[in-house]
């Protein structure tokens, strides 16, 4: 074992990959609560609720791909870095695909499995790298934070912080108590202070950089809820994890229905998930990579083996019933402790097998618990605006609609849409055409269709 990782090249041992591995279980834990929340719709109405697949499944599915995924990472790539389903990606699905365009969520499946099947042959062929030039670094870093914007206007929309206005379209939620307050009323006002609470905490947690905040954050908020009366106390601790029957190879019928692959709609979700999760992977591979100091020549070692476990690992999430799994950001807390080996990733995968006997804890999951680290993910991703050549009017102005209309709009499809027809007209207005490449012409039409399709 030593051998295969070079424990010796890398200067490491058991203990320290080993308490690598732990600090990132620890620090992406989360998504263990938040995946199963947002694909399972459980902050809609209930009459949409069935438009979702059930929570308990897809806990079992997220244990399952992130496992599978972060082994993968680490046996084959050999690089402490860890994979589950993607923060951002997940909102797409929910509240994009199935809840905008009206995607039953088993073909959404589909469409991830497919978008992951296309990254890998992208992956093994080596065609990556020339899409990758193609695209503009400031699109790039404009989809990271327009999604970061996203699934934090998510989390403070779920908990009532933002809320609908007629004036204004949208507003602050009430805090004050008020003597006429329904018991509902009061009930959500208490709601929002404990979110609230929980995103001070958490805030106070990672300005002391103290390791798995996020995750720390949402216990403190889910025991302060529990002494509130607000959060339900669970029966118990451990139990047999949940049956995958409902969502287990939910996307088989659709993979074979050509129909339904080919149609419009289909096609724009495939290419959004494939766009994000291709590029949000190799920024999170390359970002951790460097943070463990393992790039030769500014390139990540054995690349092919590294996007090819990541589009594995999407394609696995796919079948069992999840969004797209991706590489996860937080594998830089293990990096920090020491982490250089694919030796740390197996210790966090053993984790996320043993997390699948835990799924009572998550009753104590609600909006008011989730909405702290959707927050603070949202504000991690929004740091790429500072990337952006802001003093560039055909660089920034994409780039600010990218990112504008994620939010407003309610689609991260939109936001990259915008961006991708925007971007081609600028550079031409500002006679740098021949800037472009040849690739975001045909982009920038495609998601010109992609309004086309979505307005019918």
């Amino acid at each position: 074992m030593r051998k295969y990782f070079e424990f010796d090249k890398f200067g490491t041992n058991y203990r320290r990959e080993t308490i690598a591995g732990i600090t990132t279980f620890l620090a992406m834990a989360y998504i263990l609560a938040v995946n199963p929340f947002i694909l399972s719709g459980a902050d809609l109405p209930a009459e949409l609720k069935a438009n979702y697949p059930p929570a308990d499944a897809v806990f079992t599915a997220t244990a399952l791909a992130a496992a599978i995924g972060t082994l993968l990472m680490g046996i084959v790539g050999k690089l402490p870095i860890a994979q589950a389903p993607g923060m951002g990606l997940n909102a797409f699905f929910t509240f994009t695909v199935v809840l905008t365009m009206g995607i039953p969520w088993q073909q959404a499946l589909a469409a991830v499995f497919v978008s992951c099947t296309i990254f890998l042959i992208l992956s093994l062929t080596g065609i990556r790298e020339a899409i990758i030039n193609a695209i503009p670094a400031g699109l790039k870093y404009a989809v990271s934070a327009g999604i970061g914007l996203f699934i934090a206007f998510v989390g403070l929309k779920n908990v009532g912080l933002i809320v609908p206005n007629e004036a204004t379209y949208v507003a602050l939620g009430q805090f004050a108590f008020h003597p006429d307050m329904t018991p509902e009323e009061i009930l959500a006002v208490k709601n929002r202070l404990l979110a609230v609470f929980g995103l001070v905490v958490t805030a106070i947690l990672m300005s002391r950089r103290v390791p798995a905040a996020i995750f720390i954050g949402m216990v403190i908020t889910a025991v302060a809820g529990m002494l509130f009366g607000l959060v339900a106390v669970p029966d118990k601790l451990f139990s047999a994890p949940p049956s995958l029957a409902p969502t287990f190879g939910a996307a088989f019928p659709y993979l074979t229905d050509f129909s339904v692959l080919f149609s419009g709609p289909m096609l724009i979700t495939i290419l959004t998930f494939l766009f994000v999760d291709f590029f949000d992977a190799t920024g999170t591979l390359l970002g951790v990579a460097n943070q463990a100091g393992l790039l030769k020549d500014g390139k990540l070692p054995r690349p092919g083996r590294a996007l090819a476990s990541d589009a594995i690992a999407g394609m696995s999430g796919a079948i069992l019933g999840t969004s797209t799994t991706t590489a996860y950001i937080e594998s830089a807390a293990g990096v920090a402790v020491g982490g250089r080996t694919g030796f740390a990733s197996i210790v966090t995968g053993i984790l996320f097998l043993l997390a699948l006997f835990v799924s009572p804890v998550l009753s104590v999951v609600t909006s008011a618990v989730t909405t702290p680290a959707l927050v603070i993910v949202g504000s991690l991703m929004a740091a790429h605006m500072a990337k952006v050549a802001w003093n560039e009017i055909e660089e920034a102005l994409p780039a600010f609609l990218t990112i504008l209309l994620m939010p407003l709009s309610f689609s991260i499809a939109t936001g990259i849409a915008a961006g991708f027809i925007v971007y081609p007209i600028t550079k031409l207005c500002k006679g740098k055409g021949k800037e472009v490449h040849p690739a975001m012409y045909v982009l920038g039409l495609l998601f010109l269709a992609y309004f086309i399709w979505l307005r019918e």
